[in-house]
């Protein structure tokens, strides 16, 4: 398996199991929901584009898996599984590679936050963070 596929996947897995949480084992059939995130939105997008370029056992492979790690977003094995039907997807359909690699956003490479000691707020990106005693906000 490509270097490549393997970082694909990996970059998408967090959108794909957003997915599964916002739309369960309907996210192949589902239509884009404005009430979920967009985190969700794209990895539905994600599977929906794998699924339409499988042939129909692939689609049924696909299908399975999507509804086994839906009904248990905690079992491994489930998630390990569909992530195979991705990366199989991947390794047989260059132009899908492409067409999935143009959907990921672009990554802004590694960020690294530390917190350390009493109180410490550790964010990426934060709107209002207080600690404190008898802090008040909004006055």
């Amino acid at each position: 398996m490509s270097t490549e596929i393997v970082q694909l996947v990996d970059q998408a897995t967090p959108y794909l199991t957003a997915a599964l949480g916002a739309y369960g084992g309907a996210v192949l059939t589902r239509a884009e929901d404005a009430a979920v995130d967009a985190t969700a939105n794209l990895g539905r997008r994600l599977l929906q584009l794998v699924w339409s370029r499988r042939n129909e056992d692939g689609q049924a492979a696909l299908d399975r898996a999507v509804q086994d790690a839906a009904e248990d977003a905690e079992d491994a094995d489930a998630t390990t599984a569909l992530l195979y039907q991705l990366k199989r997807a991947l390794r047989d359909d260059e132009d899908l590679r492409c067409e999935l690699a143009a959907l990921m956003p672009e990554s802004s490479g590694t960020v690294t936050i530390t917190a350390s000691g009493n109180r410490a707020i550790a964010a990426h990106s934060i709107g209002t963070a207080v600690t404190g005693d008898h802090t008040r906000i909004g006055e």
